[in-house]
C-alpha cells in the first residue's frame, strides 16, 4: 500500500480546512509521502500548544486529530506509564482491542503487536510520547534487555522495505535528540525534525486567541517582547480567565484598587490586568507594588512591558532548569572609570546593535586580561548600552549520560528564540578549556558539546542575533579553533588602569556609583594615589569603600585623610609574576594594537613569546 498523508481534511473537532499546518508538520508529510523515512523523531518545542484554527493543540493531539486523523485507520499511542492505547481504531467488531499494558509482555510485546497490525495492510500511525524512557541514550551494555529489543526492534522497522512499502508511520517525541539511543539518531532512514520555538507571528496568535479583546497594537507589542516564551506560558500571561484564578474584571478591580489616585490609574490596571493571568492576589499584590509609584515619564505601556519582561525572566530561567540565569546591568559604559580605549571599542559595537546592522555584528567576543581589571562590569555595562538581552551562561554539565548534551540543546534552543541577546560566559577557560582526560574519561561527552558550542557560534544565521561574550585571564586554556574569527569575533584587552589620572577615574566612579560623598580633589591624583602603580581596579574599589566605611563612622564625606588612612591600611594581593603573564597573554590574543595601552603597543612578537615561555611553565 502507497503511504498516505493527505493535506489535512478537518473532522468535526479539527480547524477549518483552510488553517495552515506547521512547517514541521508540514515536512513530515512531505517527506513520509517521498519515501524518505516512515519513522520520524520529533524533538524541541515538543511540550507547547498549538494554535491552528483558534483551538490550542498538544503535539500528540495535533498529530492524532489533525495531521493523521483521516489518512489512517489505526492510530495508537505507546508509552510507559499507559502501554499500548488506541487513539483512533476501525469500528469492525471483529477486530480484538489492541488495548495493552506493558505488563502484559514488556514494550517488545507491544510493539510485537503493532507489527502484527502493520502486516494487516491497514494504515497505521504509532505515536510514542517521552520516547527517552523507551529508547535512552546509553552504553547498550547498561540497558536492559527491554530497551535493546525497544531500540532493535525500531531499528529494524526504518530499514525493512517490505515495512516501508506499508502505509505505516512512526513518531518518537523527545525534548532532546540527546536522550534518545544514538543507534537511532544517526540512522539515515530515520529523520529527526526540530519543533522550533514559537516565531512572532505563532506568539502573536497565541495571545490573540487566548485575549480576544487586546487591541491588536498590544498584542504585537507584546509577541515582540516574548521572544523565547512557548505558546502556552504567552497565552498564560495574558489569558482573559485562568481556570483558577481571578478573573480579567477581578485583576482590574483589585489592582486599580491598590493603584487609586496615582497617575493614569484607569489605563494602568486595564494594562496590567491583560497581563497577570494566572496570578494570586498576593502576587499581583508584590509585582504592583503601590508604595513606588511610576516615574513621570513612564507611560503604561512601558509598565506593563516591565511586567511582561519580570514574568518572562521567571519563566525562561525555571524551563531551563537554572541552567541560565538573566543580567540585568544598572549603568551603561558612562559609569565605567578609565578603560577609554576600550569603551570607545565597545561604544562603536553597541551602536552596531541598536542600528540593527547585522552584517557589521561580530559573532562573538573575547574579553581578557587578569583578575580584577573590571572584565564583568565594563561587559554587562556594555550589554545595557547595547539594548540586548543578556544571560549568563551556567554549569550544564552533569554525570548523567546524555544529560549535559540535552541540557546544551535547551539553553541553545532558547537563547536563539530570545535573540537579540548577549550569552555571557564569565571563566570562559573551564567552560572551553580542553578538559583532560580525553574522550575515554566522559564517554565522548565533552567532545561532542564542544562541537555542538562550535557549530552554534559559527552559525550565520545567529550574527546579529546570538552574541557570545567570553570572559578569562588564561586565553591560552581555551581551544585555539574557539577564538578564530567567525566565533570570537572581536577581542578585547583589559588591563589595570595605568596613570593616577585613569585611577581616578575609577575611584570616582565607584564613589558614583554606590552614592558616596567625597571632597578629594582629584587634580592632586598624583599625589594622592602615589605609591598605587600596581594596584587592579578591584583593588582601587576595595580602597574607595574602605575610606567610606571610615568616613561613616567619622561622620562626613570622605576626603584626603580618609582616603590616605584607608589606603594605608589596605593591604593588596601580591602576585606580580601571575599578572604579568596575564597581561602578556591579553596582549598575545589582542588582534589590534589600538585596543593596547602604550607599554604594550610596540612590544616585538618574539619578545612577548619568549616572556611567556618562561612565565607559562609556573601557571600551567
Amino acid at each position: 500500500m502507497a503511504p498516505t498523508i493527505a493535506t489535512p481534511v478537518p473532522s468535526s473537532n479539527a480547524p477549518t480546512a483552510s488553517a495552515a499546518i506547521p512547517a514541521w508538520a508540514e515536512s513530515i508529510r512531505q517527506k513520509y509521502l517521498a519515501g524518505e523515512a516512515s519513522l520520524f523523531i520529533l524533538h524541541g518545542n515538543v511540550f507547547d500548544k498549538f494554535w491552528i484554527g483558534g483551538k490550542p493543540w498538544s503535539l500528540k493531539d495535533f498529530l492524532a486529530d489533525v495531521l493523521f486523523a483521516n489518512n489512517k485507520q489505526t492510530i495508537l499511542e505507546l508509552s510507559l506509564g499507559q502501554g499500548l492505547v488506541p487513539l483512533k481504531q476501525d469500528r469492525d467488531t471483529s477486530l480484538p482491542s489492541l488495548r495493552r499494558t506493558r505488563d502484559d509482555s514488556g514494550v517488545g510485546g507491544l510493539l510485537d503487536v503493532v507489527e502484527g497490525q502493520i502486516a494487516t495492510g491497514r494504515s497505521l500511525a504509532l505515536i510514542v510520547p517521552y520516547a527517552s524512557t523507551m529508547l535512552p541514550n546509553g552504553d547498550p551494555q547498561f540497558l536492559s534487555v527491554d530497551e535493546r529489543i525497544t531500540i532493535t526492534t525500531l531499528h529494524r522497522w526504518s530499514l525493512d522495505t517490505s515495512i516501508a512499502k506499508c502505509d505505516a508511520i512512526v513518531v518518537l517525541i523527545t525534548e532532546s535528540l540527546g536522550e534518545i539511543a544514538q543507534a537511532m539518531v544517526t540512522n539515515p532512514r530515520v529523520a529527526a525534525i526540530e519543533v522550533p520555538m514559537p516565531d512572532l507571528a505563532e506568539r502573536a496568535n497565541a495571545i490573540r486567541n487566548s485575549a480576544p479583546h487586546m487591541p491588536e497594537a498590544h498584542v504585537m507589542m507584546l509577541a515582540q517582547h516574548m521572544a523565547g516564551l512557548r505558546s502556552l506560558h504567552a497565552s498564560s500571561i495574558v489569558a482573559n480567565q485562568a481556570p483558577t484564578s481571578l478573573t480579567e474584571s477581578q485583576r482590574y478591580d483589585l489592582i486599580l484598587t491598590m493603584i487609586k489616585g496615582q497617575k493614569d490609574d484607569i489605563e494602568r490596571a486595564k494594562r496590567m490586568a491583560n497581563i497577570t493571568a494566572g496570578m494570586t492576589t498576593d502576587e499581583i499584590a508584590n509585582l504592583v507594588n503601590p508604595a513606588h509609584p511610576i516615574e513621570d515619564d513612564t507611560t503604561p505601556e512601558d509598565e506593563m512591558l516591565a511586567i511582561v519582561r519580570k514574568r518572562k525572566r521567571e519563566i525562561i530561567e525555571r524551563e531551563c532548569g537554572g541552567l541560565i540565569e538573566f543580567i540585568e546591568a544598572k549603568s551603561g559604559l558612562e559609569s565605567v572609570g578609565g578603560c577609554d580605549y576600550i569603551k570607545t571599542e565597545l561604544n562603536e559595537i553597541a551602536k552596531v546593535f541598536k542600528g540593527g546592522d547585522r552584517t557589521l555584528s561580530p559573532m562573538g567576543m573575547l574579553a581578557v586580561g587578569p583578575m580584577g581589571a573590571g572584565k564583568t562590569y565594563v561587559i554587562r555595562a556594555f550589554v545595557k548600552d547595547a539594548g540586548l538581552v543578556a544571560v549568563a551562561l551556567k554549569n550544564f554539565r552533569s554525570k548523567w549520560q546524555g544529560a549535559t548534551e540535552s541540557n546544551l540543546e535547551r539553553v541553545l534552543s532558547t537563547v536563539k528564540a530570545m535573540g537579540p541577546i548577549a550569552v555571557i560566559i564569565d571563566e570562559g577557560d573551564r567552560t572551553f578549556g580542553g578538559g583532560g582526560g580525553g574522550d575515554d574519561a566522559d564517554g565522548g561527552t565533552n567532545s561532542r558539546v564542544m562541537a555542538r558550542l562550535k557549530e552554534f557560534m559559527s552559525d550565520t544565521d545567529n550574527r546579529g542575533s546570538v552574541l557570545f561574550i567570553v570572559m578569562t585571564n588564561r586565553p591560552d586554556r581555551i581551544e585555539v579553533d574557539l577564538k578564530r574569527p567567525g566565533r570570537l569575533d572581536r577581542k578585547i584587552p583589559f588591563f589595570y588602569a595605568q596613570t593616577p589620572a585613569d585611577q581616578a577615574d575609577v575611584i570616582k566612579s565607584v564613589f558614583v556609583r554606590y552614592g558616596i560623598a567625597s571632597t578629594i580633589d582629584w587634580t592632586r591624583a598624583e599625589e594622592i594615589l602615589k605609591g598605587f602603580d600596581d594596584y587592579s581596579n578591584a583593588d582601587l574599589e576595595a580602597v574607595a569603600l574602605l575610606s567610606f566605611d571610615l568616613a561613616r563612622r567619622a561622620g562626613k564625606p570622605v576626603d584626603e585623610t580618609l582616603f590616605g588612612q584607608a589606603s594605608a591600611d589596605f593591604i593588596p594581593p601580591r602576585e606580580p609574576q601571575m599578572i604579568e603573564f596575564m597581561e602578556l597573554l591579553a596582549v598575545q590574543e589582542t588582534s589590534r594594537r589600538s585596543l593596547l595601552p602604550e607599554r604594550f603597543r610596540n612590544i616585538a612578537t618574539k619578545d612577548l613569546q619568549d616572556r611567556l615561555a618562561i612565565l607559562a611553565p609556573r601557571y600551567r
